[in-house]
This record gives C-alpha cells, structure tokens and sequence, in this order.
C-alpha cells in the first residue's frame, strides 16, 4: 500500500458562540474526510498533529486513532469525523500525518497537508 492511497480532506470551520475573542480565545472545528482510493485494506492507527498559531507558538499532539476509533478502511471506503482545536490567536495553522498500517501488516504514514484555522476579518 503507498501512502498516497489513503486521500484526506479537511474542511476547518470557525466556531464563534465557543470563542472568546475578549480573552484571546479562540475555538475551531475540523472536519477530516479519510477515503481509502488503494486496493487494500488499511487501518488508522494513531495521528500527530503540529499546530502553529499567529505567535509561533507550536503545539503537538499524538495519540492513538482519531476521535477514539481506530477505523479500517476497505478499498473505497471513506471515514468521517469532526473534532476541534482552541488557539490563542484567530489565525493558526495545522498539519501532520496518520501512522497506518495495511492489510500485509506494512506500517506507512500519511500526510496530512497544512490547512488554515483562521476567524472571520482575519487579514493574513
């Protein structure tokens, strides 16, 4: 299996009744679309994530599968989720990978390209 079987897609959406721009807080969701476009298949067995916000302040984040699950994906199958990520600026940036594992046992990573996390009027 090669990485770039397993498409991810990332749709980041500001979440201003959770945010409170007045204390430099700031909450935003992610919705993360994992198809499998490869001929076998592949399980998610953990995430790293890298987030940057508008001060160079980075934060990583590791842990075992996503949202709690460790989803196996057939050929053509696709898993969804949301989760969310608090900044302390209203501009950030994240990316990182999934450590996968395919159905002949091969370990592989997936990268996961930066995306914007980024309030309303937000010049950048």
């Amino acid at each position: 299996m090669k990485p770039d079987d397993i498409e991810v897609q990332i749709t980041p959406q500001y979440l201003p009744e959770q945010s409170e721009p007045d204390s430099n807080q700031y909450v935003f969701a992610y919705t993360v679309r994992i198809t499998n476009n490869g001929q076998q298949t592949a399980q998610i067995i953990s995430r790293h994530w890298i987030i940057t916000d508008d001060n160079q302040q980075v934060q990583e984040v590791r842990g075992l599968g996503v949202v709690g699950q460790q989803p196996v994906l057939a050929p053509g199958e696709t898993f969804e989720y949301t989760s969310g990520c608090p900044l302390n600026t209203p501009f950030g940036t994240m990316r990182g990978s999934y450590q996968c594992v395919g159905e002949n046992g091969v370990p592989f990573e997936v990268a996961i390209q930066e995306f914007i996390l980024s309030s309303p009027r937000t010049l950048h």
